[in-house]
């Protein structure tokens, strides 16, 4: 058997688009993957279906494994022919043990390689807005640890030097030694009026700065709770963060959000709230079914060609007619030669991709926005078919029949609670949300249900609802719940734009 190889990987601060494309690249080829604490769960996300992955991280208050085990688990790892990741927070060779990693495969014959990554020591500070260089401010940067080897028997670290002689210092791991790492500068000549700023959770949602002075810092970063991971900087360029903190412009910077979405539409979503600032939670509170072919299916497909208007009411619906099409060796192409109704852009465009041309979409995207923007001499005395979800509403099916139409209403998949969703409630509300985006009646009608069987239906009424549309906001009310944001135009992009203006009462 092959010696396999092991790749030490490091991923970056926080933010799952810091990893190197040479990192990502071998992260999705990794038969196992050993990762620590500070590896956002998204880059886990881009593992291969088929890789282990094992928790290798270390907290303050307790570590998963010893630095022992981790090497000795490289090594037979490899040994065993397998491609390795030791995916690490930062990057590897920046106090980061990967050294020592290196020492220990090297000295087992292992083949292995280094994929430095972008450290937590220049993306923490340049995310909240602090240079570390500047041409007015500093020409050197130091890099320490805040967190020496205890085992050393004193700090190596050269203080007197350190203190005076580099204008820009960051350290490291150091915010619970921050009152020890101040006092020592101070003693050894950094005046108390430097300016410093300590960093939590850095290129993260979370992210939070606390500015001050070597005099005031200690207090302040007390008094805000500011807790590991931490970056200190000290130095003037601390100066520029008030006017170069450009995370904190960010339209949803520190704000919580829950994404109640199904997984396999929440991606891109994720995404894009991460780009507004948004620190997201997911809860899918939704998920797609089909339903069994029944004669009143078969019927509507041998009806197409007598069939005028077919109407369908949300993109997911283009894709399970067309599995329902499949037994019967039939494509959606037979509905070509039909008027077709698409009640958004986005259902337009799954059947303008499925070779389909779409004759009308309304301009408010809903059954009502449908009925109002029809003229009725396209309607009275024609024949008509609407494919959509089970139990969905009979607004358009009704009101196509006062308007002369013969229609009727084809289901074709279901939306139901997803699996297990009650037992993750506890775990996600135990810090509150500043919004909970729901996308459809179902996504608020579930999660109300997933509430009450926990005991916590009272919670439904006290959350800031983010809503897509009216037709939404009307199911979240109806429940004794309250609608915080509501989109102008019923899209994923009107929503975010929305969210994006919103401005809450009180800050929490």
């Amino acid at each position: 058997m092959s010696i396999g190889t092991v790749y030490l990987v490091g991923a970056g601060p926080g933010d799952p688009g810091l990893i190197t494309v040479r990192g990502q690249a071998v992260l999705a080829k990794a038969d196992v993957v050993v990762y620590d604490h500070l590896v956002a769960p998204a880059l886990l996300r881009r593992c291969s279906p088929r890789a282990k992955r094992i928790y290798a991280g270390k907290e303050a208050s307790r570590r998963a494994m010893s630095q022992d085990a981790i090497n000795q688990l490289l090594v037979r790892q490899a040994l065993a022919g397998k491609t390795v990741v030791r995916l690490k927070g930062g990057d590897p060779f920046l106090f980061g043990r990967g050294g020592e990693e290196a020492s220990v495969l090297a000295q087992a014959g292992v083949r292995f390689e280094v994929v430095p990554g972008v450290t937590s020591a220049l993306a923490v500070p340049a995310y909240a807005g602090i240079p570390l260089t500047h041409r007015k401010l500093s020409s050197s940067v130091a890099i320490l640890t805040g967190h020496e080897d205890p085992t050393k028997g004193g700090s190596a670290i050269r203080w007197e030097q350190i203190s005076r002689g580099c204008e820009t210092l960051v350290f490291l791991m150091g915010v619970a030694k921050l009152p020890s790492i101040v006092a020592r500068l101070a003693r050894h000549g950094r005046a108390s009026t430097t300016p410093a700023a300590v960093i939590s959770w850095g290129t993260w949602p979370q992210q939070r700065a606390v500015v001050g002075t070597l005099g005031t810092i200690v207090r302040r970063a007390a008094r805000e709770a500011i807790e590991p991971p931490a970056v200190l900087v000290v130095g003037d360029v601390v100066k520029l963060q008030r006017r170069l903190g450009w995370v904190d412009a960010k339209p949803l910077a520190g704000r919580r959000v829950l994404v109640t979405r199904a997984p396999e539409k929440a991606g891109l979503l994720v995404e894009q709230l991460g780009v507004l600032g948004a620190d997201v939670e997911q809860l899918p509170a939704i998920t797609l079914a089909g339903v069994k072919a029944n004669g009143r299916f078969r019927q509507a497909v041998r009806d197409i060609p007598r069939t005028d208007w077919v109407f369908f009411t949300s993109p997911e619906g283009i894709g399970w007619f067309s599995r329902m099409l499949q037994p019967r060796r039939n494509s959606i192409r037979r509905l070509a030669r039909c008027h077709i109704g698409a009640i958004g852009p986005k259902t337009a465009e799954a059947l303008e991709e499925a070779g389909l041309r779409v004759d009308f979409v309304p301009r408010r995207f809903s059954q009502e926005g449908m009925l109002a923007d029809l003229p009725e001499r396209l309607l009275r005395g024609r024949r008509g078919v609407i494919f959509s979800a089970q139990n969905s509403r009979d607004a358009l099916v009704q009101g196509l029949q006062r308007r002369g139409m013969r229609v009727s209403k084809i289901p074709i998949y279901r939306t139901i609670m997803p699996r297990g969703m009650s037992r993750r409630i506890e775990q996600v509300f135990r810090r509150p949300f500043d919004l909970v985006m729901v996308t459809s009646a179902s996504c608020a009608q579930h999660l109300h249900e997933a509430l009450r069987r926990t005991g916590r239906q009272r919670l439904f009424t006290h959350l800031p609802f983010a809503s897509i549309g009216p037709i939404t906001s009307e199911a979240v009310e109806a429940l004794g719940g309250r609608v915080a944001v509501e989109a102008s135009v019923s899209t994923i992009e009107g929503l975010l734009e929305a969210m994006g203006r919103w401005q809450p009462r009180l800050m929490r």
